[in-house]
């Protein structure tokens, strides 16, 4: 059983958003192969989310509207959160023990080195807005189509450099539990993760929400999205057969972030402290040749291939391996996988600036 949220910031029309919402998710549960358990489920995800992330781009594009949106997308299986992100929306957790942790990464041009550089290698321009004369104003923006962003679902009006594959991040949660903050970049422009952490301490999620919104519009009242979400992420419960404790704990957050009592019984010290919070997964390079090489299920070697994008059945030989046009040095053998269809590896040629964005051919 699992508990999703998503957070889209959208741009240049709603139409973006509105249809990653509808069919994200979707996407990303088809891409996750059938009759696994439940912590192969979780070991898919990763794959999974960028398949779906580029499906839904795909799929999107072809309905010739220019409208983009970030997405911050987070999922909660057991006590494993996974964090898929595209754009400037960020999530943050902090733990019972006071540990921070960022889960999405910031793929605005202004901060980020690296995608500057991947997108002028694929064929885009990265400068400021030319005011005249020679003046430059305003943040980093990829030209044609002028946006400050590296990554997003849509903007085809802008060229498929600007991608759909997210940055993901899995993490493993004490079971103390902890707080999670997902916002759009009109929060993040305004507080620090401490800020909008400590703004709301002892209060509800929805209240905490809120008040975060609040804090972050204050300095100069409201000039971008600021849509917010907070997940409390409750402690294991305790064993029925321990007793309770003599004097009830007013607030449920006070208890979550409360010091550990050094002075408990033997018992209670057992489950009172919980594991930590441990990294399991984090890669954000867009390159599908890299994110969708991972182990490859033998099965598919002696049956119809799937393309590791849409999903699109194919015979054996009809396929094209991601790994065709790399720097691979290994030779390529009839079923090194994973497989593309001819659409999605056009898709990722594009992306790669290996042809004509927006090209037929």
């Amino acid at each position: 059983i699992y508990i999703f949220w998503q957070l889209f910031d959208g741009h240049n029309g709603s139409a973006a958003a509105i249809y990653t919402k509808e069919n994200l998710l979707n996407n990303v549960l088809s891409a996750i192969p059938a009759d696994l358990n439940r912590d192969e489920w979780v070991a898919a995800l990763p794959r999974a989310l960028v398949a779906g992330f580029v499906k839904t781009d795909k799929d999107f594009q072809q309905r010739a509207k220019t409208s983009g949106t970030t997405v911050t997308f987070v999922i909660l299986e057991g006590w494993v959160v996974t964090v898929a992100s595209v754009g400037d929306s960020c999530c943050i957790f902090e733990s019972a023990e006071g540990g921070i942790y960022h889960l999405s990464a910031d793929h605005r041009l202004e901060c980020n080195e690296e995608e500057r550089h991947r997108i002028t290698a694929s064929g885009g321009e990265v400068g400021r807005l030319n005011a005249g004369g020679g003046a430059e104003i305003g943040p980093l923006r990829c030209w044609p189509g002028g946006l400050c962003l590296s990554r997003s679902i849509g903007d085809m009006d802008v060229g498929e450099f600007i991608v759909p594959v997210p940055y993901v991040k899995q993490v493993k949660l004490s079971t103390a539990g902890g707080r999670m903050i997902i916002s759009s970049d009109g929060v993040w422009d305004a507080l620090t993760a401490e800020e909008a952490l400590d703004c709301c301490r002892g209060m509800p999620p929805d209240a905490a929400a809120a008040q975060i919104v609040k804090e972050a519009v204050k300095p100069k009242g409201l000039r971008d999205d600021t849509t917010c979400i907070v997940v409390d992420i409750l402690p294991q419960e305790k064993p029925a057969a321990l007793p309770p404790p003599k004097k009830p704990v007013k607030g449920m957050l006070k208890a979550m972030f409360r010091k550990k009592n050094s002075g408990s019984s033997s018992q209670d010290k057992d489950y009172m402290e919980p594991d930590v919070v441990e990294e399991l997964f984090e890669e954000g390079s867009a390159w599908l040749s890299e994110r969708l090489d991972t182990k490859y299920p033998l099965c598919n070697m002696f049956k119809l291939f799937m393309c590791a994008v849409c999903q699109l059945e194919m015979k054996p030989g009809e396929g094209i391996s991601i790994h065709v046009g790399t720097s691979n040095p290994v030779k390529l053998r009839p079923w090194d996988g994973p497989f593309l269809c001819s659409s999605c590896n056009e898709k990722k040629e594009a992306m790669e600036g290996k042809r004509p964005s927006g090209s037929n051919d």
